[in-house]
């Protein structure tokens, strides 16, 4: 399967040739380039790279100098890849863009992780992605010690603020969802979203569900629900959670903490691919 989504990035920036290569740089020029550190940070994604290189070039030399979750630091150096200098060129926008990428990610997810360490909470991802990336976003926040919340709509069902509407409440989206999964034969957790002490009254009342979600609680409104929510129940805090509250919302004794920043908000690592000619 990554091989498939390898291929669809290559395609994607290349298309029919990458003529300013071709144009100006010998097919049988032989070259090196390092990957350059220019912000401190977790590194996430050099397996996926030496795939890529792999797939597009099997004569290429990578020798690599730092792993997946290493810690690394401005100065880093943490590949050399050797070969042709066409495909080093050509390939080189993707391999940043997917190191850049993932390394924020991890990085950001890891920061959050070391925050909440001394808590029995575990730090949730959400599908909050982007669309073709998704699987890579989500083992960045694996690198980066986070947890995989459901990877899509077809692995857990999650009946949030809409669903519950538009099903006529809480009872009614529950009840709905039990029977469809029997009479599917799908043996799939089940996650409630609730808004309010309301809601959540009634989730426990119906029962028949894994997760109830506590979207958009404050602390202390958690700690109230906790006292509340039989232990038959896991629970989740969502909504408005950041790397400066995050500590707080640990404190309550929720089991887990979702926060879609890790993937929809993280910026970039600073990298850079040099030619070398040492």
């Amino acid at each position: 399967m990554t091989d498939n989504y390898i291929l669809e990035f290559l395609k994607e920036d290349i298309g029919q040739g990458d003529h300013s290569t071709l144009a100006c740089v010998p097919e049988s020029k032989i070259g090196s380039a390092e990957l350059l550190v220019k912000e401190n940070g977790l590194l996430a994604g050099i397996e996926l790279i030496k795939r890529l290189y792999a797939i597009y070039d099997s004569k290429l030399e990578f020798i690599q100098y730092k792993n997946d979750g290493d810690v690394i630091k401005v100065g880093d150096v943490v590949f050399k890849v050797t070969g042709s200098s066409q495909t080093i060129l050509t390939t080189e926008r993707t391999v940043l863009n997917i190191l850049q990428r993932m390394s924020a990610i991890a990085t950001l997810t890891n920061s959050i992780v070391e925050k909440v360490k001394h808590y029995p909470v575990k730090i949730l991802d959400t599908r909050k992605t982007t669309p073709g990336f998704r699987f890579f976003e989500k083992e960045a926040v694996r690198i980066g010690g986070g947890t995989n919340h459901r990877f899509g709509l077809f692995d857990m069902v999650m009946l949030k603020d809409n669903h519950v509407d538009y099903a006529g409440g809480i009872k009614e989206a529950i009840s709905k969802t039990i029977a469809y999964l029997k009479s599917n034969d799908l043996d799939l957790k089940i996650e409630v979203e609730v808004r309010n002490f309301e809601e959540l009254d009634q989730v426990i009342s119906v029962g028949g569900v894994n997760r109830i979600m506590l979207d958009n609680f404050t602390p202390n409104e958690i700690v109230a629900a906790l006292r509340v929510i039989p232990s038959s129940f896991e629970t989740e805090a969502s909504g408005g959670i950041t790397i400066e509250n995050v500590v707080e919302y640990a404190k309550t004794g929720v089991q887990f903490i979702s926060i879609g920043a890790l993937t929809h908000s993280a910026q970039s690592m600073d990298l850079s691919l040099k030619a070398s000619f040492s």
